[in-house]
């Protein structure tokens, strides 16, 4: 498993910034779903809950990409 510096506009940007950038457009349409059938409402506290599935997003990216790139 090997990441590399991307080049962004002529920018080295870590890795980790451009998974957790598309991380969390997928939080937000996750998070847009889960308000629209009232998940927030029904968990003890939405704040951890929500960062819960933000780490877990992040997380399945970063294995899915070391993963592929085997």
């Amino acid at each position: 498993m090997r990441f590399n510096e991307i080049n962004l506009f002529g920018l080295y940007v870590a890795p980790i910034t451009v998974i957790m950038a598309v991380a969390w457009v997928i939080y937000v349409v996750v998070r847009r779903v889960g308000d629209r059938f009232g998940l927030t409402q029904r968990v003890w506290h939405p704040a951890l809950f929500e960062l819960a599935v933000y780490v877990m997003i992040v997380s399945s990216i970063v294995i899915v990409i070391a993963r592929w790139s085997r």
